[in-house]
């Protein structure tokens, strides 16, 4: 492994200054937050970093407040310190949830909300050293390869899932991603931040290279809402979702006001249910509306030809979670 220079930054500002000023130089510029998947990029040579930014001394940038009718996350927040904040447990469940289902107590401890949102995919030709769209190719060699673990929704030309837990949570909190630039702050949408294939195939996001995710605001919800995380992987613990749902619903009394939907390991971005959303709005659920609501969850679903499992798998988990959440 080559040398690497190291700056600390201060200032989420100032980490997009030294980003700014060693590109200006012709290096290539990486931020770290907890560093976990980074780092192990760098040592297998899947990414080729001249300059790390350590965002580590960052104060205040990993805090939760509410502010209005938001609630707002740092970035650097652990993904341990997020799944055990009272207030992301009691108002934001999916997302404790989420945070706390991530690899291992060791590495909850160091990783970072942003790093969960931002990793790169873990496509085992991406991680190999395989010329592929990702790696700045003009193939995907899961096409016809192994694609056991590959998207059913969102793929072409690339067929990688979307890694994060995280992402699905925030996306159907409906979060707004905010990223730290050259011009200081923008705040995005999840259909600016997230980019499939076919926009960009290299990248799983919209940040620039001196750009950084700060944090994320989230609407307040209301005192009738409840959410949670459900997650199928391929081995007890400690691994990425084969499957995920997060699921946030908005009662009145037993009947669904408002739902939202996402899905998580099945596609290239955080795999929204818009038709599953409209067709919960209204009704009360019951095991024959989760049953429906699992098969029109699938009814786009485009398998390879090792991935099929994923579609039964996935309609399932959905009529599951559904069910966990119904008023009894």
């Amino acid at each position: 492994m080559k040398a690497l220079r190291n700056i600390n930054a201060r200032s989420l500002q100032d980490a997009v200054n030294a980003a700014q000023q060693a590109r200006s130089e012709g290096q290539s510029v990486f931020f770290s937050g907890g560093g976990t998947d980074l780092l192990q990029q760098i040592k297998d040579g899947t990414v080729d970093a001249d300059v790390i930014i350590n965002l580590r001394n960052v104060e205040g940038a990993d805090q939760v407040s509410s502010v209005a009718a938001e609630i707002v996350i740092g970035g650097l927040i652990t993904l341990e310190q997020l799944s055990a904040n009272a207030t992301i447990a009691d108002s934001l469940t999916v997302l404790a949830e989420a945070a706390a289902s991530v690899a291992t107590p060791q590495i909850r401890n160091v990783g970072t909300l942003a790093g969960n949102v931002a990793q790169r995919p873990w496509c085992w030709y991406y991680r190999n050293g395989f010329h592929c769209f990702k790696a700045g190719g003009s193939q995907c060699f899961s096409v016809v390869g192994e694609n056991q673990q590959h998207a059913i929704f969102g793929g072409g030309p690339s067929f990688l899932v979307h890694p994060s837990d995280t992402a699905p949570a925030l996306v159907a909190l409906n979060a707004r991603f905010v990223v730290a630039g050259p011009n200081g702050e923008r705040t995005l949408s999840a259909e600016e931040f997230f980019l499939r294939p076919r926009q960009n195939p290299e990248r799983e996001n919209s940040l620039a290279a001196d750009e950084l995710l700060a944090g994320v605001r989230i609407p307040a919800p209301s005192v009738n809402t409840v959410s949670t995380y459900y997650k199928v992987m391929d081995r007890a613990a400690w691994t990425h979702a084969e499957i995920s749902v997060a699921a946030v619903l908005e009662l009145d009394g037993k009947q669904v006001q408002r739902a939202s939907i996402a899905l998580g390991g099945v596609a290239t971005i955080p795999w929204r249910l818009s038709a599953v959303e409209g067709l919960l709005a209204g009704k009360q659920i019951t095991a024959d509306l989760a049953r429906e609501a699992g098969a029109l969850a699938v009814a786009d679903a485009q398998a390879l030809s090792k991935n099929g499992y994923k579609i039964p798998m996935t309609s399932a988990a959905v009529e599951r979670t559904l069910l966990s959440l119904a008023p009894v």
